[in-house]
């Protein structure tokens, strides 16, 4: 017995030490290098973007009035500024492609672009929807109806850059309608807040473009087939009458079908924007959906608020989402869900 005992204390014993002992250079080996890779992930300074994993195709052969917009491009934190070379990005529907495409404009004051929260993130959910999201990175600043510092007044842009951007890229858009798996009959415009008064623009500038023609593209129909506004402003400019709409909004009977949203307590962009908007589609006789809510703010994509109001995916506004889905069953442009 006492043989059996030393035997196993001086081969088995030893034994086992000896495999715990490489067990654990093995494992402190594993350690450091998952301490190594951690250090390198912590160490990247380059914000993830999203949007810009996809490819980005240039809108214009030969941009017009390039010399307004000059230098290098901007990313910082979900914001682009200083766009000279306007782009469209396209978020293919994976499963069941409707036909239906919407053009997306983020807002920015027509000086920068929020291209996440209302860029990338809503094409993607389009997306997810058998819709083909298309964002478009427009030229800025000072594209567009703008605050300008210097007067600390409201000024309008030597040349509408963020409209010509707009005209160009629905023409592309049904130009390209084909080789895209896209009904040319079934392209809308989204936008919000300054991207929302694009749409307005460009759903009542439509028969005739704001740019000197160039190619075949430019002589494509630039009208869409629906908008969809959230928040928009610059809707009362060059106004001094109450509920009186900016009068380079020219409605008609012949606007497309829109969808409208807002919240009452919107800070930045008054309700009156949204509210003379919706009257003045009313009188012309075009079909108008129009939602106001009491809370929400300004600014919000999906599931967060730029201006960080706590519990804001608990509103009602935060299922907007489901009420556009529904509002383009209505309009015949996306089938009903089963």
């Amino acid at each position: 017995m006492k043989r059996l005992k030393n035997r196993f204390s001086t081969k088995i014993i030893p034994s086992i030490l000896g495999v715990c002992f490489m067990f654990s250079c093995t494992q402190s080996k594993k350690n450091k290098v998952v301490e190594k890779e951690k250090e390198k992930k912590e160490t990247v300074i380059e914000p993830f973007k999203p949007w810009q994993e996809q490819k980005q195709i240039p809108i214009w052969t030969k941009i017009p009035y390039a010399e307004l917009v000059q230098g290098t491009e901007i990313y910082n934190d979900g914001m682009v500024s200083n766009v000279s070379n306007p782009t469209i990005t396209i978020y293919k529907p994976k499963n069941n492609n409707t036909g239906t495409a919407v053009i997306v404009f983020p807002g920015g004051g027509y000086n920068k672009l929020a291209i996440e929260l209302e860029g990338s993130e809503v094409c993607e959910w389009l997306a997810s929807i058998g819709v083909t999201g298309i964002l478009l990175k427009y030229r800025v600043p000072a594209s567009g109806p703008h605050y300008n510092k210097d007067c600390r007044c409201e000024k309008d842009p030597i040349k509408p850059l963020a409209l010509q951007d707009a005209q160009r890229t629905i023409g592309l858009v049904r130009s390209q309608a084909k080789e895209w798996n896209i009904d040319p009959n079934k392209i809308g415009v989204m936008g919000f807040s300054a991207g929302g008064h694009l749409v307005a623009e460009v759903s009542t500038n439509y028969e005739k473009r704001v740019y000197p023609i160039s190619d075949t593209t430019d002589q494509i129909s630039c009208k869409p087939d629906f908008g969809i506004v959230f928040y928009p402003g610059h809707m009362t400019f060059h106004t001094s009458k109450p509920y009186e709409l900016n009068p380079t909004i020219p409605v008609n009977k012949n606007t497309p079908p829109t969808f409208i949203l807002h919240a009452g307590n919107d800070n930045i962009d008054n309700i009156k924007n949204s509210l003379v908007y919706y009257m003045a589609l009313q009188k012309a006789g075009v079909k108008t959906e129009y939602h106001i809510y009491a809370e929400g703010g300004h600014a919000f994509g999906l599931n967060e608020s730029a201006q960080k109001i706590p519990n804001w995916n608990k509103l009602p506004i935060a299922d907007w989402e489901k009420l556009v889905e529904r509002w383009l069953q209505t309009i015949n442009v996306i089938p009903e869900s089963k």
